[in-house]
């Protein structure tokens, strides 16, 4: 018997999810798993295209912390919002969703967690099998221009080639504005103020920072684990957090310095902003003397350049000589005490000179967006339109770096995934 093949246009849908990152696949899955007819609208030729680039490519899919109110309090004020939220899907449940279809994952420092084969496509390959298990209807390079409402409701979205896509039910899963080469451009907030939708401008949230000092461009690439990085102005301690950091061509990066950049921005709006690298926290001036004094007589054969590579990262020594002034060829027996104490305040106190913020392109993600108490997060509801839900990125929800993004989307995307009515 021949079956007729009807047009998207001609249907009309339970649920349709426009964008398909993260949140939307996540929602999108969730409503099919239901029973919900779904279609998934993505104006990308492939669904998580900044999905597969994150966190280096390796996707950091969520952070351990297993106990819920904990993980909400890295939200800072926003916590009270996420609760109801979190409660019905947190870590756990992302965690025994992934592992329930056979993707491995491993715990790193600060409680990342990353797929086991660390590769981002893995978390990739088990969303987009749990949308096609659920029959989800995916139209790619499909780009929403606008919505078709009557009355309160939208009844329809409206496509860049005009056609229209009919559904009971809304999911908006647009993202913010970081890395607008995936296609995160900012148009769902254009589209949630024409819906009568309050939405803070975007800004970049985890950012790298670019530096004044010339020297550091020569370490690009270069990492240092577990030091102390303290940011000054006017010569006043302003915080300081313990981490890792990593050396770019324009400046420095690395989780720790993303999670700094909001305070960095800040700051820059009253005036210039100093980082100093502590490389030995765990060490005071004399302890480290001790070691130096140690290092010298062990290899007091060797010249100064090539015996502080023992210590501190090989990478480093060249910039370090340099900055210390001590004649790298001087015999490490023959280097004077006050070349060691300058050598020891230099080690102790690497100061950096901040120039500014990548923009938002380079952004991990970006702050901004729909303000919080225009949202029902029991289930992602809009209180403005009553047939639309709002998750990931679109949301004014500031977060650290760790794996906290993706657990917003996760949890969003499945709660509105869960609280769609069905026909």
């Amino acid at each position: 018997m021949h079956t007729e093949i009807r047009k998207p246009e001609d249907t009309l849908w339970d649920v349709a999810v426009i964008g398909g990152g993260p949140a939307g696949m996540m929602a999108a899955g969730r409503a099919a798993e239901r029973g919900a007819k779904v279609i998934l609208l993505e104006k990308n030729p492939i669904l998580g295209k900044k999905l597969l680039i994150t966190g280096g490519g390796r996707c950091n899919v969520t952070n351990a912390e297993l106990d819920t109110r904990k993980l909400l309090d890295k939200f800072k004020e926003n916590n009270k919002y996420l609760f109801s939220a979190f409660s019905q899907w947190s870590v756990k449940e992302t965690l025994d969703f992934f592992h329930g279809r056979l993707m491995e994952t491993k715990e790193e420092a600060e409680k990342r967690v990353f797929p086991a084969t660390n590769k981002a496509e893995s978390v990739w390959k088990v969303l987009v099998e749990y949308i096609k298990k659920g029959d989800v209807t995916i139209l790619s390079k499909t780009e929403v221009t606008g919505f078709k409402k009557e009355r309160a409701e939208i009844t329809a979205v409206i496509l860049k080639n005009k056609k229209e896509i009919r559904a009971r039910s809304f999911i908006l899963a647009t993202g913010g504005k970081s890395h607008p080469e995936t296609g995160s451009t900012g148009e769902g907030f254009q589209r949630l103020r024409s819906l009568g939708h309050t939405v803070a401008e975007p800004q970049a949230s985890l950012v790298p920072l670019t530096l004044r000092d010339e020297w550091v461009k020569r370490l690009a690439g270069v990492s240092l684990q577990n030091i102390k990085i303290s940011l000054f102005q006017n010569d006043v301690k302003q915080s300081s957090v313990a981490g890792k950091i990593l050396f770019t061509h324009v400046g420095v990066s690395g989780p720790t310095i993303l999670n700094l950049s909001g305070e960095v921005s800040e700051l820059l709006k009253y005036g210039e902003v100093k980082i100093s690298l502590d490389l030995f926290p765990t060490l005071d001036h004399g302890m480290l003397n001790q070691e130096l004094q140690d290092l010298f007589k062990e290899h007091s054969n060797k010249k100064f350049k090539n015996s502080l590579g023992n210590l501190i990262t090989p990478a480093l020594c060249p910039a370090i000589i340099e900055l210390s002034g001590i004649d790298p060829e001087t015999w490490s027996n023959s280097i004077t005490r006050e070349e060691r104490m300058t050598l020891i305040a230099l080690l102790k106190n690497i100061s950096l000179n901040v120039k500014g913020l990548l923009g938002v392109e380079k952004a991990i993600i970006t702050s901004g967006g729909v303000k919080l108490d225009e949202i029902d997060f029991k289930t992602m509801r809009s209180r403005i339109v009553p047939n639309l839900y709002l998750v990931g990125d679109v949301l004014n929800i500031d977060r650290p770096s760790g794996g906290y993004s993706l657990q917003l989307c996760w949890t969003t995307g499945f709660v509105a995934g869960n609280s769609v009515p069905l026909k």
